[in-house]
């Protein structure tokens, strides 16, 4: 009997990988230059962090996490999102003594959700993250290397940009958003109705049409503001403006985490339908004290990986991937033996090349050549042993030019 995988938990396989590979390679470069270092922290994680960090009344902790008891009762999870763990790690290294850090990471995420497209249970995000700059210059850098980060991969997006408050102004904008909500529960749809008892914000994000009309009426925060938020949002809008970066102002963009204050903005991409969000994040100044360190402002925000391989695609993006330059052939027991050395020494040389390891017949062989895409053939069997020199075929063309063996790692090594 086979054993099929688990639901929303996909395969990424060879024809797909080179597109990832791409993004994670831009990305390890762009965010690189912009001084942000690598780091890897376990999937697996606390139960407690995410409750305490990410919020007991969010739908990631009440419905979504892969919470379970290991052989010592401590409740674990799989990392259903990965700032908080990355906090966790900035804590428990005692690294705030080393000044501001800025983090790069990625990997895969899980959430027990219904799987749809572009959202899955098992997902993968790069996620960028700095601790220790309050100032708005951080938040206009962020935003101004994720979208140098779309642009280099040739995907248009759309920046919405809001601010959440912080706690000096948005507890009493919470407590004002859900009375006008309680007015209007029999226009609103049942999760509306759940979410603004546990978390009012989130009742702004609804997709469902019908609330669309009753929800354009609400309070905004925007203009509700303290002092300190509203100059913070004037900064971060004046300096994506001076940096030419457009973005669109919305009042109903919430993030779906309790650690968010003050700046909160996604892009979007009108490629793929209504799945349009491909990266999200924001200031959460104090969840490094909120995890039990000292006060520390932070920002950050995620990329995720399948949405945008499915932006990637519907741009007609080609799918990078490393051909071999040369398939070695053999057409005998001599040829054999010869390919196998020829191809160990050209890769070592730089070169990339392949071969049939099963040998057979000579049109096996060429289709193979053909399957994996490779540029020349190069035939070899006891003849071109002897004589150190063999015919290359043009795999697109069909020419063939004489070589001689001792050549080929100069002719084929990259420059």
């Amino acid at each position: 009997m086979k054993i099929p995988g688990v639901k929303g938990m996909n395969d990424l396989l060879p024809a797909e990988v080179g597109r990832w590979q791409e993004m994670e390679q831009v990305a390890r470069e762009l965010f690189g230059r912009y001084g942000y270092r690598e780091v890897r922290v376990p999937v697996v994680e606390h139960a407690a962090l995410y409750a305490r960090g990410v919020g007991e009344n969010t739908d990631i902790v009440q419905k979504e996490m892969y919470a379970f008891e290991d052989k010592g009762e401590e409740l674990l999870c799989l990392r259903p999102e990965a700032t908080a763990g990355l906090v966790r790690a900035f804590i428990e290294h005692g690294l705030h003594v080393e000044g501001p850090q800025k983090w790069f990471a990625l990997g895969p995420m899980f959430r027990r959700e219904r799987p749809q497209k572009g959202r899955y249970r098992q997902f993968h995000q790069l996620d960028i993250e700095a601790f220790g700059i309050a100032e708005p210059a951080i938040d206009v850098e962020q935003i101004a290397m994720a979208a140098d980060f779309f642009a280099a991969l040739g995907v248009a997006v759309q920046l919405k940009l809001n601010s959440v408050g912080d706690g000096s102004c948005r507890p009493a904008y919470l407590q004002e958003l859900q009375g006008w909500l309680r007015e209007r529960k029999g226009q609103l749809c049942v999760d509306c109705n759940d979410r603004m008892e546990r978390n009012p914000l989130r009742v702004l994000d609804c997709k469902v049409e019908g609330c669309q009309p009753v929800l354009a009426q609400a309070p905004r925060l925007l203009d509700r503001l303290c002092a300190g938020c509203a100059a913070h949002h004037a900064a971060v809008t004046g300096g994506l403006g001076a940096l030419g970066i457009p973005f669109t102002v919305d009042t109903r963009l919430v993030r779906g985490l309790d650690y968010y204050v003050r700046t909160a903005y996604e892009f979007t991409s009108d490629a793929i339908g209504s799945q349009s969000s491909v990266a999200g994040g924001g200031r959460y100044d104090k969840l490094v004290e909120t995890l039990g360190g000292p006060p520390t402002p932070g920002i950050g925000f995620a990329i995720g990986q399948e949405r945008l391989a499915m932006v990637m695609a519907a741009v007609g993006r080609p799918v990078p991937s490393r051909q071999p330059e040369l398939f070695l052939i053999s057409a005998d027991e001599a040829g054999a033996r010869e390919c196998l050395s020829r191809a160990v020494a050209l890769r070592r040389a730089g070169v990339a090349c392949d071969l049939d390891a099963r040998g057979g017949k000579l049109a096996r062989q060429f289709k193979q050549a053909e399957r994996v895409g490779a540029r020349y053939a190069l035939v070899l069997g006891e003849k071109e042993v002897g004589s150190g020199q063999a015919k290359l075929k043009d795999m697109k063309t069909r020419e063939e030019t004489p070589v001689a063996l001792a050549d080929l790692p100069d002719r084929f090594r990259p420059t």
